[in-house]
């Protein structure tokens, strides 16, 4: 069992930071007389000598679902560790906290009331008074850091919640409501701005669902399982089969697709670029990282997968949906799509338009800017600004009154 096989393990003393602590010795995981559990990874040199990987029975539980897009067939469930030690559905049963795998349908419902992926909101601090509880909510980005003035693209692609909560304040609590009762989420939906960060309950067959709105522009698949049921004479009792919902048009459906391939590209999703092959998704964490997501998508195979506890619990430092959750659906994906052709999205619909872009600024890219993407938007949309060229010194002149995206000290109280 080589040194890599173990460095994975902890021992059990919480006063260590593990974030920095590195197992240097097999004495420092194992003991003489030590009853582990191995994994067989085959043999090793010409001796033909077993080689074994330490392992463990995980105290944190998972759920993964595989949807073909244009369906709805069910290709994959994973319920849990063990249907031995727990008959618990998470896939289809488990009511967990998204998080930020929520922000795309709050996006979605901004795309279709006025935003573009170049709108301004200002990343500030900023305070909420509860009434109901007599507290005030100061929400704050995972990084705790405030970024100024954020093109909306930027917002998604780095899971910035404060943008997030601004912009569900601007469209209404109501109406981010029903978009997500448009994406197929039939469970209780409190109205405040917790919301925007997915504090909701939801399964994982149900979001996963709801993803396939972003692969199958704008149509939304319902998950099903039976092929067919016969009786003895061949009569078919029971048949599955697509049932597709519209719930976003083309255009705003492109947008998203769009924009969440750039989280895979440029955003929490980056483990997802080891497919190699065209992708979008997005990663969640709930509140002190309870659950874990990366709900992701090709052209036409959409899934999702959830970790954390039964009990709800903290699954450690620094577990957030990119570390604990988007791992899992790469090795899936990596299998599941060996033998599969690798496809582009499809192109733009005709009432969408691909422009030059500065990300950064969210403005019209220059012949001779060093940094630029296509986005999509909607005919007539657009910005028409554009972003001043790098200056001589090998820095960049912005258009007056932008704000480098840079931490803002101190507090803003109430800036909306």
């Amino acid at each position: 069992m080589p040194l890599k096989e173990m460095k994975w393990a902890r021992p059990p003393d919480t006063s260590i930071d593990f974030t920095e602590y590195v197992v240097k010795k097999a004495d420092e995981v194992l003991s003489t007389e030590s009853i582990i559990m191995a994994r067989y990874l085959g043999t090793v040199d010409d001796e033909k000598r077993p080689l074994f990987a330490l392992e463990q029975e995980p105290l944190a539980e998972a759920a993964l679902i595989c949807m073909d897009a244009p369906t709805g067939q069910v290709l994959a469930m994973i319920g849990g560790y063990d249907y031995n030690r727990s008959e618990f559905n998470r896939a289809t049963q488990a009511i967990r906290q998204p998080g930020s795998a929520f922000k795309p349908i709050v996006y979605s419902a901004a795309m279709d009331n006025g935003f573009t992926p170049s709108s301004i909101i200002v990343d500030s601090p900023i305070i909420y008074d509860d009434p109901a509880q007599e507290l005030k909510w100061k929400p704050s980005n995972y990084s705790d850091k405030f970024y100024g003035p954020t093109p909306l693209r930027t917002g998604l692609v780095k899971s910035r919640n404060v943008i997030t909560i601004k912009l569900v304040q601007k469209l209404g609590i109501q109406a981010v409501i029903q978009y997500a009762k448009r994406f197929g989420i039939e469970e209780e939906l409190q109205e405040d701005l917790s919301i925007a960060l997915g504090s909701m309950g939801i399964t994982p067959i149900g979001l996963t669902s709801a993803y396939t709105v972003f692969s199958n522009l704008g149509l939304r698949a319902s998950p099903w399982f039976i092929l067919k049921v016969e009786d003895r004479d061949g009569n078919v009792l029971e048949q599955g089969g697509a049932e597709l919902i519209r719930s976003l048009s083309e255009d705003t459906a492109f947008m998203m697709q769009n924009l969440l391939r750039g989280v895979v590209q440029s955003g929490t999703g980056w483990r997802a670029r080891a497919l190699g092959r065209p992708s979008g998704g997005k990663t969640g964490t709930s509140n002190d990282m309870f659950d874990a997501w990366y709900m992701g998508f090709t052209p036409k195979v959409v899934t999702g997968t959830w970790v954390g506890f039964d009990e709800a619990a903290i699954l450690g430092q620094n577990e957030t949906g990119s570390r604990a959750a988007a791992p899992i659906w790469l090795h899936f994906m990596e299998n599941a799509m060996e033998n599969r052709p690798v496809l582009p999205f499809p192109p733009p619909p005709p009432g969408i338009e691909m422009v030059k872009i500065e990300p950064s600024l969210g403005l019209l890219a220059g012949p001779g800017a060093d940094r630029f993407i296509y986005e999509a938007y909607k005919i007539g949309t657009a910005p028409r600004e554009y972003a001043k060229s790098p200056n001589k010194t090998g820095g960049r002149s912005y258009t007056p009154g932008y704000v480098p995206q840079t931490e803002i000290p101190g507090m803003l109280p109430r800036d909306f």
